[in-house]
């Protein structure tokens, strides 16, 4: 478990990124086989204008890019929030067989708040679930966000 709240550290820089593009401080990496960081992502939505540029997906197309390969099997995700539901979706699609989370989503996640589709037995590949990941920082940096905006 020391190795995820070391990769959730780096989730957590990446999120605090995201805070210069006022977007959503979420951050992502996935770290492969060996210990090695092959994709980090932040959301960028607010700074791209794109509504796919979650910090998962962008890490995701990282790694393939870094690894040569969609198949991410032997890679794991660390992200601050829960995923939604097209980033668990991305998640499965890409063969990531485990991943670690902060905060949970409790009006859009898709492991196990709202929906599970990480564990969903009627699709074709099933992902381990670690929560609650350094789950008071993460979930006090969306606070605080959230604050500002309001």
């Amino acid at each position: 478990m020391d190795r995820y709240t070391a990769w959730m550290d780096l989730a957590l820089s990446e999120a605090r990124q995201a805070l210069t593009t006022d977007d959503v401080p979420i951050g992502a990496v996935i770290v492969g086989q060996d210990g090695t960081v092959v994709g980090a992502g932040r959301n960028e939505r607010e700074a791209t204008a794109d509504p796919t540029a979650h910090a998962e997906i962008i890490a995701i197309r990282q790694a393939a890019r870094a690894l040569g390969r969609w198949r991410l099997e032997d890679c794991t995700l660390a992200v601050t929030l829960e995923p939604c539901t097209m980033c668990a979706g991305a998640v499965v699609l890409s063969r990531i067989p485990r991943v670690v989370f902060g905060a949970w989503d409790e009006k859009a996640g898709a492991a196990g708040s709202v929906f599970d589709i990480l564990r969903e037995r009627r699709l074709n590949h099933w992902v381990e679930v670690y929560t609650g990941v350094r789950e008071d920082e993460c979930s006090g940096l969306l606070r605080e966000f959230f604050a500002r905006q309001r």
